[in-house]
Order: C-alpha cells, then structure tokens, then sequence
C-alpha cells in the first residue's frame, strides 16, 4: 500500500487479493488507481497498476476468444434473456423459475457464461437464459440481440434507463423486474409502483426470498409470447403434455411439419377437437387454421 493511501484504496486493495476471478481483479485494480495518492512520488507505483490492468485486460480478452467457440445455443420456440448489472439476482431468479442451478455468489460477476433454464409454464417449457453481467467481457450481445423476451433485472430505478439503453433489440418484448424488493418497506414499494406505472413499463417486483411476485413474473413472460399451443396425440389416447408451440393463424399443416419433420405429405386427415372445430372430433384438411388449445390427431396412409 502506498503512503497516505486512503481508506477508498484500502478496500480495493483489499477486495483485489480476495478476488477469485480476473474480472472481479481488474474491477478491483482500476478502483485502486482511481484512487491512488497521486502526487510525483507515486508516478511509478501508478504506472504498476496501469500495466497490471493493461496485462488483465488482455488475458481477460484471450479468455473470452477461447470461451467464443463453444458450441452455440440453440434457440427454442419460446425463449426470453435476463439481463442486469453485476449482484444484481438475475442467477437467483434462473434458480426459481427455472431447474437450472446456477452459481449464487455475493461478489460480482459470478456468472461467466450463459447459463439456460427450462420455465414449464401452462404445459409450455420455456428457455430462459441468465447472460453475464452487461458490464463484463463475456456479455453476449448475439442472444440478446436474437431474444424474443428480454427481462430487465434492477435493484435501484434508475438503472433502468442505461440498460434500456444498451439493448439494440427493439423487437423484443421487454419486462423491468424490481428485485430485492423484500428490503424495502410498504411505502417503499407502492412508490417504486407507482412510478413505474407513470413510465408505462411492464414491470413487477419480486424477491426470491420470500417469493413475492414469482407467479406474477411468470404470467408476465407467458404472456409475452404471441404464439398458439396446439395438443397433438394418437387416435383413441391421451393428448400429448407438451404442445406445438406456433404463431398465430398457423394452419394444420404448420402443425404437421413439426410432428412430422417436415413430412407433412404423410398426413391423410385429420381430427379436431378445441376452439377452432365446429364440433368435436371434425374431420379437417392440412389449410384449417389452428387456434390456442386445440386438439389434433393425425392420420397417415
């Protein structure tokens, strides 16, 4: 530690020696030269941090080209991204919607690649992805960018905005998810509301540790989805658990070239059942248009 260091740099220093990833090292090392006494008799100690950041950024970034040709993720028919500044829940959250089980830690940047969760809402199972914290190197713009759903994860309002910010996806539905929100009094969380209302944002408030908000959270992703589910199963059974997952005004035909891989030429007939048949069991052709809980059997030559 240098002479007449203040207490600011101590614990950075401090947090530097404890740290167990180059990323939390790096944060640590640039707060310590922010500040570093800064007079002539500490020039050189000053030029040591610069070259230790310099030497930590380039092996964060060789890190980050050998992590970028891992296998990629295949996008499932329904999938939404959370992302969030560093400690900010966003694994905790994975953890309680999802049965994935992610790394929970209380120092920053835990997560270092993304990590993917299966959501099985309303017989639907829904890819959620934790990406890493918006600030660290391993951040994966593409997911973002390709994502249907985004969930914006925040502890403070005005995080918001610079988050809002950074997403060039202007596609995707966005939901702001105030979390922690066990941490604050009643008062507290009618005001944070109450102004989120006022921004017109999609929003809710949760906390993992009292569950407040969880089944909110998850009507809320559901639902910002615009796609059908359509029960397939065989003559005289049960109806399959999971549905197709399709668009809207889909026909049986989009329906029969996900059962079948694209063989839908199999298909002779078939039988309806659900919101889009005149009566149950119609005898329908591949050009019917499906609607939201119908129920199909197929039958092939």
């Amino acid at each position: 530690m240098p002479i007449n260091a203040s207490y600011e740099y101590a614990n950075a220093e401090k947090r530097y020696y404890e740290a167990q990833t180059n990323e939390e090292k790096l944060e640590a090392l640039q707060e310590m030269l922010r500040t570093a006494p800064s007079h002539k008799g500490s020039e050189k100690f000053r030029g040591d941090l610069r070259l230790k950041i310099k030497k930590l950024k380039q092996e964060i970034q060789k890190s980050k080209k050998k992590t970028s040709a891992k296998k990629g993720i295949k996008k499932e028919d329904m999938q939404a991204v959370l992302v969030g500044l560093t400690n900010s829940g966003k694994s905790s959250i994975l953890k309680a919607l999802t049965n994935a089980n992610p790394k929970i830690a209380s120092y920053g940047f835990t997560t270092k690649e993304p990590e993917i969760g299966i959501l099985n809402y309303k017989n639907c199972n829904i890819q959620i992805i934790d990406l890493p914290p918006i600030a660290s190197e391993n951040f994966d713009h593409g997911i973002l960018n390709n994502a249907d759903t985004i969930i914006i994860i925040i502890e403070k309002l005005h995080e918001i905005q610079p988050i809002l910010n950074s997403i060039k996806n202007k596609n995707a539905k966005k939901i702001i998810v105030f979390n922690k929100i066990d941490l604050h009094e009643e008062d507290i969380k009618r005001k944070i509301s109450e102004t989120m209302k006022s921004k017109k944002y999609n929003f809710v408030l949760i906390s993992t540790i009292t569950k407040e908000g969880l089944e909110e959270l998850k009507e809320k992703i559901f639902n910002s989805f615009d796609k059908i589910r359509v029960y397939t199963r065989q003559p005289g059974q049960k109806e399959d658990n999971i549905p197709v997952i399709l668009h809207p005004n889909s026909t049986l035909e989009n329906v029969a070239e996900k059962v079948f891989h694209s063989s839908s030429k199999k298909v002779k007939y078939a039988k309806l059942w659900g919101p889009s048949s005149k009566f149950p069991g119609q005898q329908i052709g591949l050009k019917h248009v499906v609607k939201d809980n119908d129920i199909v059997e197929f039958y092939t030559e």
